[in-house]
């Protein structure tokens, strides 16, 4: 009977009374096989091969019996390795040590042994695949795949995941051209857990979600958010490209609180409203108010196009109190009035221009003004009305008719310029209130001659 290579490492197998004084030498041979066959082997390429063949050879020696295969050669494409014969099962470590001949390398080599499954390996890398001899339709399989470690596994060098991973994997790594790493988990609190050599944990994102809980403090040169917050985050940092920077916060005092290293409030914002009570001093190149104080104001400043700057106040003996550096009053407004007391002198480098109030029946309303013009009509008592005690003014009095002039029993005056005011003509007269007015004698007047 003739001998037979039909075994998966193509050893010379002697049929029955082959090999008559030669079967030791034989029996050496398929001992030094088996050897290769554990053993690492080279095979080069032919350059710029699209396609190469590597058939075992019969009872002989032959690289592509090792069970690690090193593929050389340069290479300008993509090379497909035929593992023959196709009906050998065993299992392969193949590198691939090509180059590349040109520049647009480097190349895969693509293990194939019949028409079915093919594995590529990438250019320095190292695969272990086996081949499951089933004849024209022979596949090469990656023996990795899904490959379970129970204890730890070490890597020396860099972990290189080339594909992504799925929503089922329980703990897995991957990566793609567009998402770089991918890390997926899935756990009952946590879907990944980021702990360090303590075993606490430092960063996690809770099952189902997109957070990102980081447990202790994270630093960055500069943080970037890049959606709007919403209203019901209990404290978020946002950005629009309409709003910019946004900060949101829901606290039972303050939504928004701005503290100093020493732990004290710089800066909060009341829960639920918009007010910002400023803790200490606030400065400013300028402070420009957009918007119109109200009557129900404590204190505050505020401006509109028609009023300009407003101050309002509410204070149980003044509404404003203007002060100085040496925390002493320099002006007022009472309380509900709208008196306004200057505490000191009063210096006008320019003019100081009062209103003059035509009042023409000779009864003058000092609530109205200081300064009146009177042309009568007919006869008039001089009368003052609603005088404040240190009130003065002046009147310029037309009396081109002659009419008769008579005084209040509360003005004091001359009893000769009286009587002077009702020669016809033009007038000037003084006027002091020493009291409030209502009491005889107390409105000082003086009148000067007929000045027309």
């Amino acid at each position: 009977m003739a001998s037979t290579y039909v075994n998966d490492l193509r050893l010379n197998e002697l049929g029955t009374g082959d090999g008559s004084g030669t079967w030791g030498t034989t029996t050496n041979t398929n001992l030094e096989l088996i050897g290769e066959a554990l053993s690492f082997g080279t095979e080069a390429i032919t350059t710029n091969a699209d396609t190469h063949a590597s058939a075992i050879a019969d009872g002989s020696t032959d690289p592509a019996r090792s069970m690690y295969i090193k593929y050389t050669g340069a290479l300008d494409s993509d090379c497909t390795i035929t593992i023959s014969p196709n009906t050998i099962s065993r299992v392969h470590f193949i590198e691939n040590a090509t180059t590349d001949s040109g520049s647009s390398g480097p190349y895969n080599i693509i293990i194939s042994q019949g028409s079915g499954s093919n594995v590529t390996i990438g250019n320095g890398k190292v695969s272990a695949v086996y081949l499951d001899g089933a004849g024209s339709g022979a596949a090469v399989v990656d023996a990795f795949t899904d490959l379970s470690i129970a204890g730890d596994f070490s890597v020396a060098g860099t972990l290189l995941p080339s594909g992504d991973t799925s929503a089922g994997d329980a703990a897995a790594i991957g990566y793609t051209a567009a998402l770089g790493v991918i890390v997926t988990g899935q756990g009952s609190t946590n879907d990944i857990t980021l702990v360090n050599d303590a075993d606490a944990t430092v960063l996690a994102v809770p099952t189902g979600t997109t957070n990102v809980d980081i447990v202790g403090v994270a630093t960055a040169e500069t943080f970037e958010p890049d959606g709007d917050t919403a209203a019901g985050d209990n404290a978020a940092i946002g950005f629009t490209a309409a709003e910019g920077i946004i900060v949101t916060g829901q606290g039972s005092t303050n939504d928004i609180t701005m503290k100093n290293d020493a732990d004290a409030d710089v800066l909060v914002v009341p829960t639920g409203t918009t007010n910002v009570d400023i803790v200490g001093v606030a400065t400013a190149a300028t402070f420009e108010p957009d918007g119109d104080t109200s009557a129900g104001d404590s204190a505050a400043i505020g401006f509109t196009a028609a009023e300009g700057l407003i101050l309002t106040g509410q204070g149980s003996g003044t509404d404003v109190t203007i002060k100085n550096d040496a925390d002493a009053t320099v002006a007022s407004i009472a309380t509900g009035t709208t008196i306004f007391t200057i505490n000191d002198d009063i210096g006008v480098s320019g003019r100081s221009v009062g209103h003059v109030t035509t009042d023409n029946d000779g009864s003058f309303n000092l609530a109205d003004g200081n300064d009146f013009k009177c042309t009568p009509s007919g006869d008039f008592t001089l009368t003052f009305t609603n005088g404040d005690a240190g009130q003065s003014g002046n009147i310029l009095l037309i009396n081109s008719g002659g009419h008769t002039v008579s005084a209040h029993a509360d003005i004091a005056i001359n009893a000769t310029a009286l009587t002077a005011l009702s020669t016809a003509g033009t007038y000037h007269l003084a006027y002091f209130c020493s009291v409030d007015s209502g009491t005889a004698n107390t409105i000082a007047v003086s009148a000067s001659g007929a000045l027309t």
